[in-house]
């Protein structure tokens, strides 16, 4: 029987870990099938519960659909979820959301989220950017009510519009929070 020595257990080693990064690169995977299947789901129930929103849509030029953000917190928070960006109804790309928080909070929640590109220059920075974070261009509309909703969004004169919806659950507190958004291949 032979002792492998150091050299031969990290090249073997090396070269497993190759072989298994190689099997996660998404060829051949349901995840973006499964994606868009949620991405359709979102906006059919965006469409049929904030009518104006459709109007919205009509005017970006393109939208980023995350159907399902999950995110939780006890101090330090955390969130992710994966989405779709669509351009003329068609899915160009394939985004995560990550969100990280601190302060005061307690709770978890689930919710989606559509960002609607009102502009080809903040669509185009969004997507030239390796990865985009949240900030002071979006305008945020947080109604559940559909009143309020129509009110807010038709009148928006933002680059991004961003609508949240659909909320589950509680988390409650004061918290300083950002989200980022990057390419991904599901």
């Amino acid at each position: 029987m032979s002792i492998l020595s150091r050299r031969e257990f990290t090249l073997g080693a090396l070269g497993a870990a190759g072989f298994t990064a190689a099997c996660g690169n998404g060829i051949g995977s349901t995840g973006p099938q499964t994606i868009d299947a949620r991405v359709d789901t979102t906006l059919s129930y965006l469409y049929n519960n904030y009518p104006s929103t459709r109007t919205l849509s009509e005017k970006s030029t393109g939208i980023l659909v995350m159907p399902l953000v999950t995110e939780a917190g006890l101090g330090i928070g955390g969130g992710y979820g994966r989405g779709a960006l669509r351009i003329n109804n068609s899915t160009v790309d394939y985004y995560s959301a990550t969100k990280g928080s601190v302060g005061l909070q307690i709770g978890a929640q689930q919710f989606a989220h559509v960002l609607f590109f009102m502009t080809e220059d903040a669509l185009s920075r969004f997507r030239r950017s390796s990865g985009w974070a949240a900030g002071a261009d979006i305008e945020y509309v947080f109604k559940d009510v559909a009143e309020n909703l129509r009110a807010e969004t038709t009148t928006s004169v933002a680059p991004v519009v961003a609508v949240i919806f659909g909320q589950a659950g509680l988390l409650a507190g004061v918290s300083l929070e950002g989200m980022k958004y990057s390419r991904i291949i599901p």
